[in-house]
């Protein structure tokens, strides 16, 4: 019997071999023909050239794989560097009209510009040895080793094919594709993929892959669906969303992409709220543009500045206890003391000195400790003004605040109440019906006046914040409350329980970690305030300093200028609670304005007191007084400053040092004299 290797012959071609049975056993193999002779290729060459045939021999893939490595060759020459400069330059910007910081900002700048420079320098030479030893190495295997030139050939076209394959995958999720923004075109999902698109589905969306999960270069990870529902129906359940994909809602966000049915999806692997950031204002204080630009309270989950605009909003920061909305409130009014257009109007929930950095600096309008019966004096006296300000807006033809007439109006009032439930929870005292009926109308009516509230409680509930002041403060910040009835007194009804934010789940709680609602931002996220201390490292005193010569500079400086707000108060009650009053520590005393001589008085105090002694001659104290707040104060206006004052004038100390008998001030003449 005789078989035959081919049954079909085409025209023209020799015929084919016939084998005998008892010849020898033939190679397993396919029948290929080669120059008019038959042989067998081996099944195992066969596969992959099929393989090879299959995936187009993998030019694609090779021809990307070179692309990521340009790409990835081009980042490692980049790398964080021009981005640091950037960070600098802006600080530098920052820092103008500041000598000694925008001397150290432009330092910085050099500095990162010569360190660039140098990274780029090392790179280069790494890159060029490589290039140089991989070239020898084809040279030699050209001209000594032409055996080794295939191996080097496949050896680069796998070295292409291998980085052009789909990203391993990483925690799970697999990341693929390029960080460039998804085109239209829908792409075949990954196994990645798929888990995203389960979870989605587990919550009611159909969605198709526009740009498969990718792995950027922060290590966070992006993807761009097309829903069968809107992008707003999705953001609401994000918490459901990061339960499926099994991270926690701080690691997940959704934004709208090309269209509304467009969501692109962002997942981090850490917690983004997990450590504490200082404040930016701590390196750059200011100043700051609070209407335009907005003040810098804290930070979001991609890491970005989360700033308020202290213009046409009122703000309601709640929390329970050590939830951290102190922090939240400092770092507001740390930003507002940036802007000298601003009058701070502070009202204390609590005795303590949380507040005394603001009135020992002068930039606090207005001080006071807990007393109701002033805060209603207070909302009469803005009441007042808002009848003035409509007025000059009506001269103006204009029908509420805009930048340019901030000034003609007398500013932004910002008024700052601690701790509400303090003046505003049932039976507090007599005149709290009053003052809730002042506080809404406030709240309702005056914010097209530039009187805007801030306001605290750790009693987020309806009978301490009601209805109608709750729903007129657009901007809302819920830190850790007690339960889902307390985050919709915050945040709105209806949203604890339907899936929406709700601050009563914080697991674990952090200090400062709440749900904002920022209208200028456009919705409702995580927010983590900014760490900025006073107990331990002084920085609101620092800060309050340099806000301190920003205002005194526009003339804005407690008692440089008329403020109805304190002329009516001190009318009302013949006290004064200007920067804190005459001691300057939230307790209104008699009436009267601090003179320039009464304000030097109480600062040659601070210099005493920041210094820990109990007496200074004359002539360090001149030096710090000019480095802080009078750069060309004389000794001989000094002293007829303080002769003006009631201080005298300077008296013999005793020994200080070598010096036997020195002239200069004593803390307790200071501290002892009366004013008119």
């Amino acid at each position: 019997m005789t078989t035959a290797t081919h049954t079909q012959q085409p025209a023209g071609r020799p015929p084919l071999t016939l084998v005998k049975d008892n010849a020898p056993e033939a190679v397993e193999g396919t029948v290929v023909e080669h120059q008019g002779a038959v042989v067998a290729r081996p099944e195992w060459l066969t596969a992959v050239y099929q393989h090879a045939r299959d995936h187009r021999l993998y030019a694609p893939q090779i021809g990307a794989g070179y692309w990521q490595l340009a790409r990835a060759w081009a980042a490692g020459w980049r790398d964080d560097h021009p981005q640091m400069i950037a960070t600098a330059k802006a600080d530098r910007k920052a820092a103008r009209g500041d000598a000694h910081a925008e001397a150290k900002a432009h330092d910085l700048v050099q500095a990162r510009r010569a360190a660039y420079r140098r990274h780029r320098l090392l790179y280069s030479l790494k890159t060029g040895s490589w290039a140089t030893v991989a070239g020898a190495g084809v040279t030699a295997a050209t001209l000594g080793a032409p055996l080794l030139d295939i191996p080097l050939a496949l050896a680069a076209l796998g070295l292409g094919a291998w980085h052009g394959r789909p990203a391993a995958s990483q925690d799970g999720l697999q990341a693929t594709g390029s960080a460039e923004a998804a085109s239209a075109a829908p792409m075949a999902p990954n196994a990645g993929d798929e888990r995203v698109l389960a979870a989605l589905g587990k919550l009611g969306f159909e969605a198709e892959v526009v740009q498969s999960l990718t792995r950027q270069a922060d290590n966070t990870l992006t993807m761009t669906v097309d829903l069968d529902d809107t992008v707003t129906a999705l953001k609401a359940k994000t918490e459901a969303l990061a339960g499926a994909l099994k991270r926690d809602v701080s690691m997940v966000d959704v934004t709208k992409g090309a269209h509304a049915g467009q969501a692109v999806l962002w997942m981090a692997d850490t917690d983004p709220f997990e450590t504490t950031r200082p404040s930016p204002l701590v390196q750059a204080p200011g100043p700051l543009d609070a209407w335009s630009d907005g003040v810098p309270v804290g930070w979001g989950k991609r890491g970005n500045t989360v700033r308020l605009k202290i213009r046409n909003q009122h703000t309601l920061i709640g929390g329970t206890t050590r939830s951290g909305k102190g922090v939240g409130m400092a770092n507001v009014l740390a930003g507002a003391a940036m802007d000298p257009r601003i009058n701070l109007r502070i009202v204390a929930g609590k005795e303590n000195g949380e507040f005394d950095a603001l009135g020992r600096a002068g930039v606090a309008a207005t001080y006071f400790k807990p007393n109701p019966s002033r805060l209603l004096a207070l909302t009469e006296a803005l009441i007042t003004d808002m009848d003035r300000r409509n007025r000059l807006l009506g001269e103006l033809g204009k029908s509420k605040m805009t930048e340019d007439t901030i000034m003609r109006l007398g500013g932004i009032e910002l008024v700052v109440i601690d701790e509400v439930a303090t003046y505003t929870s049932p039976g507090s005292h007599d005149d709290r019906d009053q003052l809730l009926e002042n506080l809404m109308k406030i709240a309702a009516v005056a914010t097209g006046a530039g009187i805007l509230l801030v306001l605290t409680t750790q009693l987020p509930q309806v009978d301490v914040i009601p209805t109608r002041l709750s729903m007129n403060c657009g901007t809302k910040w819920a830190m850790k409350v007690d339960s889902g009835t307390q985050s919709n007194t915050i945040l709105g009804s209806g949203l604890a329980g339907s899936g929406g934010p709700d601050a009563s789940k914080f697991d674990p709680p952090r200090p400062g970690l709440g749900w904002l609602n920022n209208p200028f931002a456009g919705g409702t996220d995580l927010a983590r305030s900014y760490d900025l201390d006073e107990d331990e490292r002084g920085e609101v005193t620092q800060l309050m300093k340099y806000a301190a010569k920003l205002r005194e500079a526009a003339g804005r400086l407690a008692g440089q200028w008329d403020d109805p707000i304190e002329q009516h108060l001190a009318a009302a009650t013949g006290l004064s609670s200007a920067s804190g009053g005459p001691e300057r520590d939230g307790r209104p005393a008699r009436a009267g304005r601090p003179d320039a001589s009464e304000l030097l008085v109480a600062r040659v105090i601070d210099v005493l007191t920041d210094a820990n002694v109990d007496r200074m001659k004359t002539e360090p104290l001149v030096e710090a007084l000019r480095d802080r707040w009078y750069p060309d104060l004389t000794p001989d206006r000094f002293k007829e400053l303080m002769k003006d004052a009631g201080a005298g004038i300077p008296v013999t100390l005793g020994p200080i040092g070598e010096e036997k008998n020195p002239r200069g001030f004593k803390m307790q003449a200071l501290t002892s004299i009366q004013r008119p």
